[in-house]
């Protein structure tokens, strides 16, 4: 697929801080403590190692390790992080159904000022039923969920730009609110959706565009959707194009093929609750086998699985179809996220210095 442009954007290098305590159902302990002290230590280790954003899930029950697992709430983490950490970007997953606009707004500008500004939301519909009845969440019919969100992205908005905010909606209404402090700038909003009702809305509120991991091919296809559909509704361009992915590094090929081997042997007991709600809940446009449903996120399906000579490689192919922003899980997370940023970002650089030289 050809590229966006003559010269794409250097590659910004995220990962997703592990609540949960790692990334993998098949694997009881991947030695990633569920712990705010060690989350705070990958914190500082990425920020040390050339990284520039860490996205922090939010999920009320685990995922990946099963519902009596322990997990992290992402907003306490996001604010503890932005207390600890100098440079790189929180982007905090916020679910609608699960939050009050108003009190979201108000938190959102006030870890943005623990920060100095460097607070951004990825906006998530949610589509985990079982949470949501555990935890009072609320879960409509899907496309519902997506109008639900519009509308409260624009409350959010509103009331950090405006003072009193005024507002009458199918879902939040206010007749004048103020918010102050307002954030030192509007916080970006990150999205994600492949469902045809998922991809007008975001077209509609969001500024960038985050992706399940996918092949070369498959992410293209969705960046240049995404694009088209920016274009043909008048508004500006996205200002990213982000996708999730699962990094195995090693010495040989052959040493990596044998990780992934080892990480996807789905056998009995694994964490595979949600997997039901997951491919039912959510419309995708790929079909996610449990093999695969093993790493999460889709992880494995971009292939950065190899050398670091291979996998830097890679990574610019993803870059010259338009993906801006890599979100990388690792595990066990801080020794493999060290391996990535030593062994994998500088020749990513040079590569990307090679590129615009050509």
């Amino acid at each position: 697929m050809p590229s966006h442009s003559a010269s794409p954007a250097p590659v910004r290098f995220g990962y997703w801080t592990p609540i949960f305590g790692g990334w993998l159902r098949n694997i009881a302990d991947e030695q990633t403590p569920v712990s705010f002290s060690h989350l705070a230590e990958i914190a500082r280790t990425a920020e040390q190692g050339g990284f520039d954003v860490t996205l922090i899930p939010e999920l009320s029950l685990n995922d990946i390790k099963g519902v009596q697992a322990p997990s992290l709430d992402a907003w306490s983490i996001a604010a503890g992080l932005a207390a600890v950490t100098e440079r790189i970007e929180l982007l905090a997953a916020v679910r609608p159904g699960f939050h009050n606009p108003f009190l979201t707004a108000k938190q959102a500008a006030t870890i943005d000022e623990i920060s100095g500004g460097r607070f951004t939301l990825n906006v998530v519909s949610a589509w985990w039923a079982e949470e949501a009845k555990q935890y009072g969440g609320l879960f409509s019919a899907h496309d519902d969920r997506y109008a639900r969100t519009a509308e409260w992205v624009r409350v959010l908005r509103g009331l950090w730009s405006s003072t009193p905010f005024a507002f009458e909606g199918d879902y939040y209404r206010t007749e004048g609110t103020y918010l102050e402090p307002k954030p030192q700038r509007i916080p970006r909003i990150y999205a994600g959706g492949e469902s045809e009702a998922g991809r007008t809305a975001i077209t509609g509120f969001a500024d960038a565009y985050l992706t399940h991991g996918g092949t070369v091919e498959e992410v293209g296809e969705k960046i240049a959707d995404m694009r088209r559909r920016a274009a043909e509704a008048g508004r500006a361009p996205f200002e990213a194009f982000g996708m999730a992915a699962y990094a195995i590094v090693r010495d040989s090929e052959e040493e990596a093929l044998a990780e992934v081997e080892r990480i996807t042997d789905v056998r009995t007991g694994a964490a595979y609750g949600s997997y039901q709600d997951f491919v039912s809940k959510s419309k995708l446009d790929v079909q996610v086998d449990l093999k695969e449903y093993s790493v999460s996120n889709r992880g494995l399906r971009p292939n950065l699985v190899g050398t670091p000579d291979q996998v830097a490689e890679r990574i610019l192919r993803f870059s010259e179809v338009g993906v801006e922003t890599l979100l990388l899980q690792f595990s066990p997370h801080l020794p493999e996220l060290q391996r990535f940023a030593e062994e994998v970002i500088p020749r990513v650089r040079r590569l990307e210095s090679l590129r615009a030289a050509a």
